[in-house]
């Protein structure tokens, strides 16, 4: 190996490029814009899989368990309500 290890090339390739970090203009290379877009996907990613994942765990475990009291608090609700209407039609058609 005339060149060194694998670590080494990389680490003097690190330097080349950290000593370039703009053009004599002063503006910043195009790898930067990269890296912000890279990190935006990443960061959308974590916040659309956290949003259905709550989702998700408030579907399922917020619902109600089915109760037979209250199924049957609402039959009688519905009946008192369908002879109020028919008491109703009665005094109507007298």
């Amino acid at each position: 190996m005339a060149e060194g290890s694998g670590i080494e090339t990389y680490a003097a390739h690190a330097n080349s490029v950290a000593g370039h970090t703009g053009s004599s203009d002063g503006s910043t290379s195009a790898g930067d814009g990269t890296l912000v877009k890279r990190i935006g996907f990443f960061v959308a990613i974590v916040v659309a899989s956290a949003g259905l994942a709550y989702a998700i765990v408030r579907a399922t475990l917020l619902r109600a368990p089915t109760d037979p009291t209250t199924e049957r608090i609402q039959q009688l609700i519905d009946e008192a309500n369908r002879l109020l209407a028919q008491l109703d039609d009665k005094k109507s058609a007298t």
